[in-house]
């Protein structure tokens, strides 16, 4: 086989030669230390971003869930309000069926029958925490009448 005349590129040629490290300047493996350095370097930066992307992320998922859950709130909310009116309105049919006072006088002279009965009552309190709250203002009203009568 014969050799091509063409010459080899300086880079190779120095890498190829026949096993005189010592004779290669110096000046290439120092490159390569510097190049290897700056690599390292860049990976630390890369791992270092990458991290700080993850947590970026987190955050915007725990932001995500907050907003849901707001915007949730916020429906809720826009419901009752709209509620309102009808709310209202209901008050006021039954304000407005209401006898009106009278004085003193005028309820000792009609007699029990010719008064108007009272409207049911329109709010409605639940029931479930009766007993709870039964016994917690018993036992305040028996605080009051034990403070009360030790004065």
């Amino acid at each position: 086989m014969a050799f091509s005349s063409r010459t080899l590129p300086s880079h190779l040629r120095q890498g190829s030669t026949s096993g005189n490290y010592g004779a290669q300047s110096t000046g290439q493996p120092s490159a390569l230390l510097a190049r290897v350095n700056e690599k390292k370097a860049e990976l630390e930066n890369l791992k270092e971003l990458r991290d700080l992307s993850a947590a970026v992320a987190n955050q915007m998922e725990a932001l995500e869930q907050k907003l849901s859950t707001l915007s949730d709130g916020t429906e809720v909310i826009a419901t009752v309000v709209g509620n309102w009116h009808n709310v209202l309105g209901a008050i006021n049919m039954a304000s407005a069926k209401l006898p009106s006072p009278q004085s003193a006088d005028e309820a000792q002279q009609k007699p029990q029958e010719d008064r108007l009965p009272l409207p049911q009552t329109l709010v409605r309190i639940p029931t479930e925490h009766a007993p709870a709250l039964q016994a917690q203002a018993e036992g305040a009203m028996e605080n009051e009448h034990n403070s009360s009568s030790v004065a």
